[in-house]
């Protein structure tokens, strides 16, 4: 199945974005979230989901589709660069709130942030898992095997680029759970 190793990373996704959830509410109950949990979140978002994640669609999965006749510069490939754009941006702010959140105690602009981060990225996967996933399986069946093999390759040499693995990853996910339950109590 082409899409494997990227429904692997949506599932990894969820589980963060299930902890931004869970860390909204803290802030907004008036919790403190300390540093330990806020940077490994902004960690995941910006290298996980952004430059692992994203850059195996951009790299494997819609030069793929584009060579198996979906056009790049409209429909899905295009909505879905838009979004992912969006994302950097949203990314991008949510770090700059957070640093202000630890300097200052203001969470004001961190919860809008997180907020928006949630509702696009929740968004976002619910189209790639039920619609581009679909039409993926469906165009590159012929050649799902080379296409997972490339996934597999761009994410273990992001991964290594950065100096962090899936492992990393699969651990700060879980983590962030735990934790955060520790910080509502």
């Amino acid at each position: 199945m082409s899409t494997a190793s990227l429904r692997r990373d949506h599932d990894l996704i969820e589980k963060v974005i299930k902890a931004m959830e869970s860390t909204i509410e803290l802030l907004n109950d008036g919790k403190q979230i300390p540093e330990s949990i806020l940077l490994p979140v902004i960690d995941f978002s910006k290298n996980f989901t952004d430059v692992c994640h994203h850059t195996k669609e951009e790299k494997s999965l819609f030069p793929a589709l584009e060579k198996a006749g979906m056009p790049s510069n409209m429909g899905p490939i295009a909505m879905m660069l838009i979004d992912h754009q969006r994302s950097r941006e949203i990314g991008t702010a949510m770090e700059e709130s957070a640093k202000v959140y630890l300097s200052s105690g203001d969470s004001t602009k961190l919860i809008s942030d997180m907020q928006k981060y949630v509702e696009h990225v929740t968004e976002h996967l619910w189209k790639e898992n039920n619609r581009l996933f679909m039409m993926a399986e469906a165009r590159l069946q012929y050649v799902s095997k080379k296409v997972d093999d490339e996934l597999n390759e761009i994410e273990k040499t992001q991964l290594t680029d950065l100096g962090k693995s899936r492992d990393h990853y699969e651990k700060l996910a879980e983590n962030l759970s735990h934790d955060l339950s520790e910080q509502g109590s």
